[in-house]
């Protein structure tokens, strides 16, 4: 059963759910699955739900070094990473990594419309469009027009995750807010995430930086603790739809 407050919903180990989902999370670049929802990738596999990735960049493109063992170092790490979770990569995209707004949305949008008739996904997460990383806001955006609400839509329910060093150094005034109004337990599941983001260790940082094994450890018992849970994370739902 799924507990329903006015504010938060919460989702933790106790409940129960007899329908099985198909789970898409498109994210911008490889590890923005981990850092935002390693823990509930890794929940949903458990409760016997079918969880898929979609990448849209090759996440390194835009650091100007030859970039060859670069993109396979990440696309192995990925692997890695989604093996630990459970969940599977669909063909990753090519846009330009941190340059997502220079493609029409149409053109984003419609790779989006390939993953979502290949799996037909009942529940989709990807980025808070308060994100700092202007990819994350893209690929949001494009998201929302994929999936927008249409006669016969498998996808009820779409949910913004938040990406360390990207939701937080966004500014209200600049980029939004983002307003969890969805914790979802990961006290089960938090030792899969951290070993996942051991897969991408070349992109974490040393502490106090937002992005390191210290600050998402931090991160995840802060949002578990404005919930009454041990280690969460936090979700904004975008859209619900219920039949």
């Amino acid at each position: 059963m799924t507990l329903v407050l006015p504010i938060i919903q919460t989702l933790t180990e106790g409940c129960k759910r007899v329908i099985q989902q198909t789970v898409l999370v498109i994210v911008a670049h490889t590890d923005d699955e981990t850092l935002g929802a390693g823990g509930t990738i890794a929940r949903h596999v458990r409760a016997g739900d079918k969880v898929y990735g979609l990448s849209m960049t090759d996440g390194v493109g835009a650091r100007g070094q030859p970039k060859g063992r670069e993109i396979d170092e990440r696309r192995q790490a990925a692997l890695n990473a989604a093996q630990i979770l459970g969940m599977a990569w669909l063909e990753n995209n090519t846009f330009p990594d941190n340059g997502m707004d220079s493609i029409p949305l149409l053109q984003v949008a419609q790779a989006i419309e390939v993953a979502k008739r290949a799996v037909k996904p009942t529940l989709v997460y990807t980025h808070s469009p308060a994100d700092l990383n202007i990819d994350h806001r893209v690929v949001c955006e494009a998201t929302l027009v994929a999936f927008r609400p249409q006669p016969k839509e498998s996808c009820k329910e779409i949910r913004a995750f938040e990406v360390a060093s990207a939701t937080d150094y966004g500014h209200p005034d600049v980029t939004g807010r983002f307003t969890p109004n969805l914790s979802i337990s990961i006290a089960e599941t938090w030792q899969q995430k951290r070993a996942a983001l051991k897969e991408y260790e070349a992109e974490m940082r040393e502490a106090p930086h937002s992005r390191s094994f210290q600050g998402l450890e931090t991160l995840a018992k802060y949002r578990g603790f404005q919930s009454g849970l041990e280690m969460a994370e936090a979700f904004q739902i975008l859209r619900r739809i219920e039949t």
